[in-house]
C-alpha cells in the first residue's frame, strides 16, 4: 500500500513538472531571441563572408552553420531539402541577396523570424561586366582608367542586369555591413546586446585598419590595371583607384569570346599589365591560357568566397592581406 501511494505521488510530481516545463517553454517562445538547446542564437550563414561576420560579431553567444561548404563555389549553390529544414529550425539567417539565387529563394520561402540581408546594409552599385565583349561593343574606347590616363580600343562588355554583389571585397562596405549585422543580432538576442556591440566595434576597427593598409599599399604603383578571371573586384578597384579587367564577367564559370581574349592581350600590352589573376575555387585554365598567349605571369587573387587548404590565410583578413601583397607585386608598387 505504501508502495502504491509512493507511485501515485511520483506520477503526480512528474505531471506537474511536465506542465511547468511546457509553461516555461511557452514563455520562452515569446522572447525576442529564440535560442537553441545550448542557449545560443542559432545562425545560418549563406557563405563564408557572412559566416565570418556572424562568428566575429556573435562570438560565444551564437552557433553558426553555413549553407556553402568550404571549397564549394557559392554562386550556383543548390539548396537541399535538409538545408531547407535547417533554415526552418534556425533563429536567424545571414545572407547576401543577389549572389546566390537559390539561397535567396529558400530564405524568402522560410518562416524564419530574423532574415538579415547584407545587401541592404550598405550601398550597391552596377559595375561594367567584362568578359562578354562582342563585335561592335567598343563604345567605351576612350574610357578613363583609375590612374587618370586614357586608353583607346579597350573592349568592354555590357552592364550587369543587377548590382554587383561582391561588397565584402571592399573593407569599408564590409564594415558597414558588420555594423548592421551587429544591430540585427542585438535586436534578435537583446540579452547579449552589449557583447554584440563590443564585438562589432572590434571587427569594424580591424576592417578600418585593413582599409588603411590597402590605401597605403596601392597608392603609388607603376600601373593601375589588373586582369582577373571573373569580375569580383569591382568595389575594391573603385575604392583604391584601380581598374579591373575580367575574363569571364560576373559569372566565374563563363567562357570569354575570342574578341574578348584578343582585346585583353592588347590592353595588357598597352597598360603594362604583368599578371593574370586566377582564383582558388574555380578552374585556372582560362587565366593560364591567356597568360601564356600574352606572355604574362599568373598569380592568385582570392575573392574570399570560401576558406580551403589552398587559401593564402586562415580567415578573411589574412587572405585579404595576401591579396594586397599579390596586387602590389603585379602593379609594381613603389
Amino acid at each position: 500500500m505504501n508502495v502504491r501511494r509512493r507511485l501515485i505521488s511520483t506520477s503526480a510530481l512528474t505531471a506537474a513538472t511536465a506542465l511547468a516545463l511546457v509553461s516555461l517553454s511557452a514563455c520562452s517562445s515569446d522572447d525576442a531571441a529564440a535560442t537553441n538547446n545550448k542557449g545560443k542564437l542559432d545562425v545560418v550563414a549563406s557563405f563564408y563572408p557572412m559566416q565570418y561576420l556572424a562568428e566575429q560579431i556573435g562570438g560565444k553567444h551564437v552557433e553558426v552553420s553555413t549553407l556553402t561548404e568550404p571549397g564549394q563555389e557559392p554562386h550556383d549553390l543548390e539548396i537541399s531539402a535538409k538545408q531547407r529544414a535547417q533554415l526552418e529550425e534556425s533563429d536567424a539567417a545571414l545572407y547576401l541577396k543577389g549572389l546566390q539565387p537559390n539561397v535567396d529563394e529558400a530564405i524568402g520561402q522560410s518562416d524564419l523570424k530574423t532574415k538579415i540581408d547584407a545587401a541592404g546594409l550598405t550601398s550597391l552599385e552596377k559595375h561594367e561586366e567584362e568578359g562578354h565583349g562582342e563585335e561592335g561593343h567598343d563604345e567605351h574606347g576612350d574610357e578613363k582608367h583609375g590612374d587618370g590616363d586614357e586608353h583607346e580600343g579597350h573592349e568592354h562588355g555590357h552592364a550587369h542586369e543587377g548590382p554587383d554583389p561582391h561588397i565584402w571585397l571592399d573593407p569599408v562596405r564590409y564594415a558597414e555591413v558588420a555594423e548592421g549585422v551587429g544591430k540585427a543580432f542585438a535586436k534578435a538576442d537583446p540579452d547579449h546586446k552589449a557583447a554584440y556591440e563590443k564585438n562589432t566595434a572590434a571587427l569594424v576597427k580591424k576592417l578600418k585598419g585593413l582599409d588603411a593598409e590597402f590605401e597605403k599599399g596601392l597608392k603609388d604603383t607603376r600601373t593601375k590595371v589588373f586582369i582577373t578571371t571573373h569580375a569580383a573586384f569591382g568595389y575594391l578597384a573603385e575604392r583604391y583607384g584601380l581598374t579591373e579587367e575580367s575574363i569571364t564577367g560576373l559569372d566565374p564559370e563563363g567562357e570569354p569570346s575570342a574578341n574578348r581574349v584578343k582585346a585583353l592581350q592588347k590592353m595588357a600590352e598597352a597598360d603594362g599589365v604583368t599578371t593574370v589573376f586566377h582564383e582558388t575555387l574555380v578552374s585556372d585554365k582560362t587565366a593560364k591560357t591567356l597568360a601564356n598567349d600574352a606572355k604574362l605571369k599568373t598569380d592568385v587573387l582570392d575573392p574570399v568566397e570560401g576558406i580551403t587548404e589552398k587559401s593564402r590565410g586562415d580567415d578573411y583578413v589574412q587572405v585579404m592581406r595576401s591579396n594586397l601583397k599579390a596586387l602590389r607585386t603585379a602593379l609594381g608598387a613603389k
